[in-house]
């Protein structure tokens, strides 16, 4: 039986991710699917729009048979620290295969990108060339891709690609890829077809654009949209002007904390903010994870403190997952709410009750700790 992880946020669940799951199926038919999941916050720092409970049962309710948490610690990161954490969990899990979406339309030219990375000693100094051009880290890594093969990576979809990859490689695990084309543009948020991004779906949601035809209907009748932004940027500026030391939070370098304080006496909404930050060095996502990163005080001390996976924490299942489960005998599998035990798990109950203020409580399941159980 083959093990097949996915490397999801589910923001929310839609019909591109069922289809991701159906195409596991028909090529691995007798196999488990495990989803490791980012909860209250995604990777580039924004809120999810559905709790990290009701993504779980969508998720169960549409064909993954166990679920796993990616803390707040692991997620909010770039795109390499970011897969760093998700593969290596997956990696204890013993799956044999990682599958994910790419645009591109051959894997193989991603594969010898992340070779390229790792082996070519030309690289490292390209890249940092660049930054001391004053170019952000995508930016200085597309342009020495360019200078040693003559192509580039740019989409966000791609851009995980070839970091999972990456840690597949220098790892050494023994891992297969199964890549799945994407039939939808991650920067297009207009169109109509059946299956479109989770960008699409949010933009439409945000305009009050009905959006049962983009997911499937136990999702639909889960998503509790409303307009979470106003409250977020109000809670951020109040921490950024009572705060006297933003350079202990993380990605916020030297030189940006005068920055930032200056920039929100002048902005009246985040997208304001992080424009009125923004440079050629910082990207748009940088600048957002780093705005998180102060509402949540999450800091370059703590980060520091939870380089190490001391636990695995388990969402949900379905009666093939808890099978699988009892298989393996993991003794990382959290079976204890113990945030004194567990830095990581402390960090994730302080950003899962910042979330509860802002969005929706979830603070009763939280502390239950009570993986959601779907019956066959």
């Amino acid at each position: 039986m083959n093990c097949i992880g996915i490397i999801c946020e589910y923001d929310p669940f839609h019909n591109g991710h069922k289809y991701q799951i159906d195409k596991i199926r028909e090529k691995y038919k007798d196999s488990i699917i495990i989803a490791v999941m980012s909860t209250s916050f995604t990777q580039r720092g924004n809120l999810s729009i559905m709790n990290k409970w009701d993504k779980t049962k969508c998720a169960l309710n549409n064909g993954i048979d166990l679920v796993i948490e990616l803390p707040y610690s692991y997620t909010v990161q770039s795109s390499d620290i970011f897969a760093h954490y998700a593969v290596s969990i997956l990696n204890i899990l013993d799956i044999d295969t990682l599958s994910f979406g790419i645009e591109n339309d051959d894997i193989n030219e991603i594969i010898n990108n992340a070779k390229i990375q790792l082996n070519n000693k030309e690289f490292d100094t390209l890249v940092q060339k660049y930054l001391k051009d004053g170019l952000n880290y995508p930016t200085s890594l597309n342009n020495a891709l360019k200078d040693l093969n003559g192509r580039i990576i740019n989409s966000p979809n791609d851009l995980l690609a070839l970091s999972y990859i990456k840690e597949i490689i220098k790892n050494n695990y023994n891992i297969d890829i199964y890549s799945i084309k994407r039939t939808s543009n991650y920067h297009d948020t207009t169109s109509n077809d059946e299956i479109i991004s989770s960008s699409n779906i949010r933009e439409k949601l945000n305009n009050n654009i009905d959006i049962k035809k983009y997911v499937p209907s136990d999702v639909y009748d889960l998503i509790k949209y409303h307009n979470y932004i106003d409250k977020y940027f109000e809670l951020l500026k109040y921490k950024i002007n009572s705060e006297k030391n933003l350079d202990q939070y993380l990605d916020v370098d030297e030189g940006l904390s005068t920055r930032i304080k200056k920039a929100i006496l002048k902005s009246n909404n985040l997208e304001e903010l992080i424009q009125n930050i923004k440079t050629k060095r910082y990207t748009y996502n940088k600048i957002n994870r780093m705005l998180n990163h102060i509402l949540c005080s999450y800091t370059k001390i703590e980060n520091n403190s939870v380089k190490n996976i001391d636990y695995i924490r388990v969402l949900g299942f379905n009666d093939k997952g808890k099978r699988y489960l009892s298989k393996i005998n993991n003794p990382m599998i959290l079976n204890k709410y113990d945030t004194s035990k567990y830095k990581v798990l402390d960090i994730e109950k302080r950003v899962s009750e910042i979330y509860s203020i802002i969005y929706e409580n979830i603070m009763e399941d939280e502390i239950k700790n009570k993986p959601i159980k779907k019956t066959d």
